[in-house]
């Protein structure tokens, strides 16, 4: 196949990739560690290592790095996989793999620093405005502050975190008076974490641990500014569609694929149970309620509903690019809300798989009980917050949709 028209499609059979039969076929040994992750707020070592030899810590770093360059269907599917075996390991390959797109966007100099080790490095921290201030000395800047959600801070090798710079005291501005911010890579070591600071119903095993920096010099070419809203496309001068696609196909997708993988976990716990267990009460085995029967059927059409509708508009997006065009904010508002109402749908179908349960659902070591736990905490996440739907509204309506889309 000619590789340039190969590179500008995407997969017929996402699950036939072999990204996606590695992250299946490791789902066993998530569980085989997933008491472990709970306990210790951490991905094991060896749990780590398993995941960099199968590539999901290079995903979506460019071949020209000795990344994969893997395409968005590819990389949701794989993170939706692994959150099916363990909420955690999802959510920390999901955010690993967005702070790796946004450490692109530093100057040829700060990549190389950044990925001297590998394109397989691991990058923590926060992608979103505020946290730190800094104050410019020769070469860069000597920045102090603390971020909340440092995922993945345990196994990572870099810190991301925003911060203001100040001259004589007071922030540095734009030219029409509005906030302006910078994004600074931080090494590990340099980093405090703040203990007890996830003390969390679910996704404890991210280890999404405030951290802090104490007067840290950081050099210029680890800074980046930034574009307008915090997650624009600063990328895009690495060859190929996938570094041409707006953000809106990996920033909030990322995250709904969390909550659908988890959602499919638990629909599949409802019909383990089900074939099991023989309600109090009754002489019927569960599965044989035609109200469970009922739950079962809605919860899979819900949630496959939003995820198709998900891949659909990331799958338009795509075509676009790859026929040279440019994406419409219509297009990168209706993919946007195409993420959040998957996520929501998921949230819908956990529910109704949750409530059908019934004791069991409450146990702290049920399958449902764990699965409903992650997934409120992922919901909660503002990529995925019900505020897109008006954005999107606006869009629609002709109106400004304001500063998070354009």
């Amino acid at each position: 196949m000619d590789t340039m028209a190969e590179a500008t499609r995407l997969p017929v059979d996402v699950d036939a990739h072999p990204l996606v039969r590695a992250a299946a076929a490791l789902r066993p040994a998530l569980r085989d560690h997933h008491e472990e992750i709970e306990q210790e707020q951490r991905l094991p070592r060896n749990l780590v290592d398993q995941l960099r030899a199968a590539g999901f810590y290079r995903l979506v770093i460019p071949r020209a790095l000795g990344g994969l360059q893997a395409d968005p269907l590819t990389f949701l599917r794989v993170v939706e996989l692994l959150a099916e075996g363990v909420g955690s390991v999802g959510w920390n390959i999901a955010n690993n793999s967005i702070g790796q797109l946004v450490t692109l966007g530093l100057s040829d100099e700060g990549v190389k620093e950044v990925y001297a080790d590998g394109a397989d490095t691991v990058i923590a921290g926060t992608a979103v405005q505020g946290g730190g201030q800094a104050v410019p000395v020769d070469g860069g800047y000597r920045v102090s502050g603390r971020w909340s959600f440092g995922s993945g801070c345990q196994e990572s090798v870099w810190m991301l975190g925003s911060f203001q710079i100040l001259d004589a005291g007071q922030p540095r501005r734009r030219p029409d008076g509005t906030s302006l911010h910078w994004r600074g890579v931080f090494p590990r070591a340099q980093a405090q974490l703040v203990e007890d600071s996830w003390d969390v119903a679910g996704l404890r095993g991210t280890g999404s641990f405030d951290w802090t920096v104490e007067d840290v010099f950081l050099p210029e070419r680890r800074t980046m500014i930034h574009a307008g809203v915090p997650l624009d496309n600063q990328w895009e001068r690495w060859p190929g569609v996938t570094y041409a696609l707006p953000a809106q196909a990996w920033v909030g997708p990322h995250h709904s694929a969390v909550i659908t993988g988890i959602t499919r976990a638990g629909i599949d716990a409802l019909i383990q149970l089900a074939g099991d267990k023989t309600p109090r009460g009754r002489t019927g085995m569960l599965c044989e309620s035609p109200q469970v029967q009922d739950a079962v059927g809605r919860a899979d059409a819900i949630l496959n509903a939003g995820r198709i509708y998900r891949s659909a508009m990331i799958a338009e997006l795509w075509n676009t690019v790859a026929a040279g065009e440019q994406t419409t904010l219509e297009q990168r508002a209706r993919c946007r809300l195409a993420a959040v109402y998957a996520a929501d749908s998921a949230r819908e179908a956990m529910d109704l798989v949750y409530r059908h349960g019934g004791s069991t659902s409450f146990k702290r070591e049920s399958r449902l009980a764990e699965c409903w736990r992650d997934l409120h905490v992922v919901g909660q996440t503002v990529t995925i917050a019900p505020e897109w739907y008006p954005i999107g509204g606006r869009v629609y309506l002709g109106m400004d949709p304001g500063p998070r889309l354009r």
